[in-house]
């Protein structure tokens, strides 16, 4: 079952719902088998894993594999440079929304200043 808040794809499953083997996954981005091995080894991907212990890929797994591939299509980095990539990426969403919130907090603090005659008063004054 999907999880609440998670994004979902075409089909209603969570982008973070696992539903592919690796045999499928490999096929949809066009690698070999090895090679999904090979970016979980270097700490690019974490598939879940059940309990017969098979890897199971998610669409955001997916798409992260896709963004690996553009990378070193476009950029020419290595998975090192891939794994900074994300890093990266992480830390500029987390940035990003900690700016939405902390504009939302100057907005909402704005709303509730006093009028002109009251502020810069002090109540020893």
């Amino acid at each position: 079952m999907a999880r609440t808040g998670s994004p979902m794809d075409s089909n209603g499953l969570a982008d973070d719902e696992p539903c592919y083997v690796i045999s499928i996954a490999a096929r949809l981005v066009g690698v070999h088998q090895q090679t999904l091995r090979y970016y979980e080894k270097a700490g690019l991907l974490e598939p879940k894993r059940t309990v017969g212990n098979i890897r199971m890929y998610s669409n955001s797994d997916i798409q992260r594999i896709r963004q690996i591939q553009r990378w070193m299509d476009e950029f020419g980095v290595n998975l090192a440079g891939a794994e900074i990539m994300f890093r990266m990426t992480k830390q500029i969403t987390a940035l990003q929304q900690q700016m939405v919130f902390l504009q939302s907090e100057v907005d909402r603090l704005r709303s509730t200043r006093l009028p002109a005659p009251y502020r810069g008063t002090r109540a020893s004054d």
